[in-house]
């Protein structure tokens, strides 16, 4: 790995660290703010969901400007908005100031999420996309792992406010380094759409490619789980539990820690497998982790650790999900990169969005709303995989062991098979319907493009 190569991971881990930081930093004073700020019980919750929501439409306006006016002039403007977001934050007289002040440091925050997968686009091919995510995702990972502890000592230390304080702080620290370290890498040549009207016909475009929103939905639902339980673990485990804050910061530094792990075994499975093979397996993994899940807090057989065991698993299991799906779903997207990981980045918010508001509407005195979602998640993104994208597999043809059959379960060609194989020396057969087109084609890829013969 190069120097170059390095700061380049380092800054990207950084901006995309903003949001995780600016959520779980300042779980653990949930609590406090809400006593200090005279909020009903649960106002506080409208603060996770002000940011959520300030994310999911942020992510919708730095892509089409990040494929218009480059990477950078949007990374500048929406670190700014991030910083006097977070300080609107620290000197918030009231619940409502506060919740507004949320919005606004997550439209400023959104520009990191978006523009780091697309700059990962503009460098790398999808196989190299995917493993570049994880050592990224090496990088933001340290922000869950040390935010809710840092975010608990801060508390107890200075009061809740002075968390704000530390996050504009590092806010500044993300400007300098995109200003001092950050290189362009729109492809020359390459603007994006003028206006309006042509970023909502990029969009329109995007939905209507099924690849695109199979690996979008089936990765957004089980990221979604994962904002049910950033909603709703502090209830549980503080008030229902009665874990101290500060204990909540380890344990929720734990579940961080395994999430990161994982991403970095994704990078040695996919020395050996390809990214769809992983994400299948991913998602069972998902979807058993929530049902366990539900089926522990529903009994409490287990107590602590029947909550704890499997959402340590299903958060780890996102360490092989976000970046094969990520991957997948920008692969056949290099020029317009920037609108599809703003699509791709805005439909996963708008479904933790979702789900986060769906914890608090069903708020009880049970662990169950939060457990039900997020076992709800992990299921429909195993059925949203293998109904939009399906498991690719090799299967040898009747002709011979020479012909290789690349098809997905819906009976399309899946091209990175079929590129496989024709790197193996074997010859390529198979019948498969153009999603873009009618007619029924054969087709060879060579050279990553599509071709009849």
């Amino acid at each position: 790995m190069t120097r170059r190569h390095t700061e380049f991971v380092l800054v990207l881990g950084m901006l995309m660290a903003c949001a995780p930081l600016a959520i779980d930093m300042y779980l653990p004073s949930i609590p406090t703010l809400e006593r200090e700020l005279s909020a009903g019980a649960g106002q506080a919750q409208f603060t996770l969901a002000a940011y959520f929501i300030g994310m999911a439409i942020g992510q919708a306006f730095y892509g089409p400007l990040a494929d218009r006016f480059g990477r950078k002039p949007p990374l500048y403007a929406g670190m700014i908005l991030f910083v006097l977001g977070s300080v609107a934050c620290a000197l918030a007289p009231t619940i409502e100031s506060l919740v507004v002040a949320r919005f606004v440091q997550a439209l400023g925050g959104s520009a990191g999420m978006v523009i780091a997968l697309a700059m990962v686009r503009d460098l790398f091919d999808p196989k190299t996309s995917a493993r570049v995510f994880s050592q990224v995702v090496l990088v933001m990972g340290v922000a869950p792992v040390l935010a809710p502890l840092v975010g608990g000592y801060v508390l107890a230390a200075a009061g809740w406010r002075a968390i704000f304080w530390a996050l504009a702080g590092f806010g500044l620290v993300c400007l300098a380094s995109v200003a001092l370290r950050l290189l362009e890498t729109r492809p020359v040549g390459s603007g994006g759409p003028a206006g309006i009207g042509a970023a909502l016909q990029t969009y329109f475009r995007l939905a209507r490619d099924p690849r695109f929103v199979g690996y979008a939905f089936s990765g957004g639902l089980a990221a979604a789980g994962m904002f049910a339980y950033i909603s709703g673990s502090p209830h549980v485990l503080i008030d229902l539990y009665g874990v101290p804050p500060q204990a909540y910061g380890w344990i929720f530094s734990a579940n961080a820690l395994g999430l990161i792990v994982a991403s970095q075994f994704n990078r040695w499975l996919l020395a050996r497998f390809t990214p769809d093979a992983v994400l299948a397996r991913a998602f069972m993994m998902v979807a058993f982790s929530g049902v366990a899940l539900v089926l522990l807090a529903k009994t409490n057989a287990a107590g602590l650790a029947g909550i704890l065991v499997p959402l340590f698993f299903y958060v780890a299991s996102l360490g092989f999900v976000n970046p094969n799906a990520s991957a997948g779903a920008l692969a056949d997207q290099a020029e317009r990169a920037g609108s599809a990981s703003a699509l791709l980045r805005t439909l996963q918010f708008g479904m933790a969005t979702v789900a986060g508001a769906l914890v608090g509407a069903l708020h009880n005195a049970s662990a169950l709303p939060m457990a039900g979602v997020i076992a709800a998640c992990g299921v429909d993104a195993l059925v949203m995989h293998r109904r939009l994208i399906a498991v690719p597999r090799l299967a040898t043809s009747g002709g011979g062991n020479d012909e290789i059959r690349a098809v997905r379960g819906n009976g399309a060609i899946d091209h990175r098979i079929a590129q496989e194989a024709l790197t193996r020396g074997h010859a390529i057969i198979g019948v498969g319907r153009d999603p873009a087109r009618s007619e029924t084609r054969n087709h060879v890829p060579i050279d990553g493009r599509q071709r009849q013969h």
